[in-house]
């Protein structure tokens, strides 16, 4: 979409809502006339790519609708309800998606990640301190189910309890650990490997 249109259809998606062009720059941190000056005169010729991607995700639109480029569109994630426990265990009924959340695609691509097969849940408890901590989000990638002799990070689930442990396969059986050694001992069980941790959506602490 040529950036005069990207303007026209901004304007148009603030007026359906009755959103002012002032109330949104103010929405994005910036002065009252940022969004109105981009659409007016065409300054900034494009929007800065949070801008976008924050406009695209308040009016549900795709970004390309306001000036994003077409190869370019956001690799999105499922964000689950699914509290991976790094303590001993989160028992829940299923999964049920909270929302999404997007990633860069060139972020998306390093990964190995495939649509469908990766979700973001959020860790729970201090077990897996100091790598991850009480609320952390983190993604896991649901085609990578294999441990190997290296032990990484992997959601799991024991009987009905859902976890995050770094986890080695050696001679064919599992070793599953905490990365804090004041961790309480694992649960026995039943496992299943749901996933691989494969980033940490946080900064740096």
């Amino acid at each position: 979409m040529a950036q005069g249109e990207a303007g026209l259809r901004l304007k148009a998606l603030a007026a359906a809502r009755g959103d002012s062009l002032a109330a949104l720059s103010a929405m994005l941190g910036r002065n009252a006339a940022y969004l109105q000056q981009f659409v007016a005169r065409g300054s900034p010729r494009r929007l800065a790519p949070d801008d976008r991607r924050r406009l695209a995700d308040y009016f549900g639109v795709d970004e390309v609708e306001l000036g994003g480029d077409p190869g370019r569109r956001p690799f999105t994630l499922p964000r689950l309800d699914v509290a991976a426990s790094a303590g001993p265990g989160a028992f829940v009924d299923g999964e049920v998606t909270l929302g999404a959340a997007a990633i860069d695609p060139a972020l998306a691509m390093r990964l190995g990640l495939r649509e469908g097969m990766a979700a973001i849940v959020r860790v729970r408890g201090d077990s897996m301190e100091p790598g991850l901590v009480d609320g952390d989000l983190i993604v896991v990638d649901q085609a990578r189910r294999t441990p190997d002799a290296q032990g990484r990070v992997f959601v799991i689930r024991i009987d009905d309890a859902v976890m995050v442990k770094r986890i080695a396969r050696r001679r064919e059986r599992l070793t599953i650990a905490s990365d804090n050694p004041a961790a309480p001992p694992v649960p026995d069980g039943k496992v299943e490997v749901i996933g691989r941790v494969v980033w940490l959506m946080r900064e740096p602490r």
